[in-house]
């Protein structure tokens, strides 16, 4: 991705710093941090960040990091502007701030979501700098994607498909789930993908009533059985997430025929409704409905779908709840389902493109 595509983004941010009367914004957020500037996707581990970017109306933008990642910051970024903080990061940025206010008070936005109580106390005891909340200043930047992102998440998406043609054949009597994940993992790999968009759901039977199943070395295939998988992979960047609910065997039973058609249904009248302008609720209401109309209703126990970009899950989210109108370049994902304890479940799922005109399956 060059360089330029960073910039621009950049400037779409600064504008909006600007309307909320910001001086400077702390990035945390790993993808959120990528996004403007290219630089480290991921942090390495939840108690651990790879560093932060700040972003400054006037221009000055500076990323801040540790001596593991001198080399990698400098091949992006100007050296001027690349901040590497010792021990006390929070007292090292907050000095770098001060000496670019020049002696004036900088209203500073920061992700109070993402950044922990102890950096917050500690850089905010600067009292040069003004605390201000902008959760989401970014995210509602990543919510519509452009050309370029589009191309490589349906990259992503293609690959998914090609796993998911290929996978009933793995789907052999004796089988665990924790082996068919692999499987996908493996898959995934040998064709270009740098790593899972998630860790893979692979479900038999009542486990598959488990939305977010974990996939066991002692859940093994029986000669007929239902087995839901729920995977994605990660391909420039990108990521992919799909969910299909399979028969192993030959003679797949009526309530799982019956339940399959149903969550068929309520995704494709879901789809549907996807355009310019209409409520993110009211897609979800669609498929919730039909389900009520067939006292199935209560076995649908998640939200309908969720934007995916960077991250597997990030916004518009598809509930109840969420009154986002859906704009061209939203991707969200579809997928109903239906869940029984005692039985197991169904789920099916797209990934979905708002267009100028209405909507395309990726």
């Amino acid at each position: 991705m060059s360089a330029s595509i960073f910039a621009a983004r950049r400037e779409r941010a600064r504008k909006l710093m600007r309307e909320q009367g910001l001086d400077a914004l702390l990035v945390s957020h790993a993808a959120n941090r990528y996004y403007l500037s290219g630089f480290e996707l991921h942090d390495p581990q939840c108690n651990e960040s790879a560093g932060r970017l700040i972003l400054m109306t006037d221009g000055q933008d500076l990323l801040c990091t540790d001596a593991r990642y001198d080399d990698a910051a400098k091949r992006l970024w100007p050296e001027d502007r690349v901040v590497i903080y010792g021990q006390d990061a929070p007292e090292d940025i907050a000095g770098r701030l001060r000496d670019l206010a020049g002696g004036r008070r900088l209203r500073l936005g920061f992700e109070a979501r993402l950044i922990r109580l102890d950096f917050y106390e500690r850089l905010f005891a600067d009292k040069s700098l003004e605390a201000v909340r902008a959760d989401g200043l970014v995210e509602g930047l990543r919510l519509l994607k452009d050309a370029d992102e589009i191309r490589r998440m349906e990259a992503s998406c293609r690959l998914n498909r090609q796993l998911m043609d290929w996978l009933p054949e793995r789907l052999a009597p004796g089988r665990s789930e924790a082996e068919i994940a692999w499987d996908v993992e493996v898959f995934f790999r040998e064709r270009g993908a740098s790593e899972l968009a998630f860790a893979s759901i692979v479900a038999r039977g009542p486990n598959a009533a488990l939305p977010h199943a974990v996939p066991g070395r002692d859940a093994v295939l029986g000669a007929e059985d239902l087995v839901l998988v729920d995977v994605g992979c990660r391909l420039d960047d990108y990521c992919s997430d799909q969910t299909r609910t399979f028969w192993a065997g030959a003679n797949p039973s009526p309530r799982f025929r019956e339940t399959l058609a149903l969550v068929q249904e309520a995704q494709a009248r879901a789809i549907e409704m996807i355009r310019p302008g209409v409520a993110a609720c009211d897609v979800y209401a669609a498929a919730r409905n039909l389900f009520a109309r067939h006292n199935k209703a209560h076995a649908f126990t998640h939200g309908l779908g969720h934007g995916v970009g960077l991250e597997t899950h990030e916004g518009p989210a598809l509930n109840n709840r969420s009154h986002t109108l859906l704009e061209p370049g939203m991707i969200v994902t579809v997928e109903p389902g239906l869940y029984d304890a005692a039985w197991g479940g169904v789920r099916w799922e797209h990934m979905v493109l708002v267009t100028e005109s209405g909507h395309r399956i990726l």
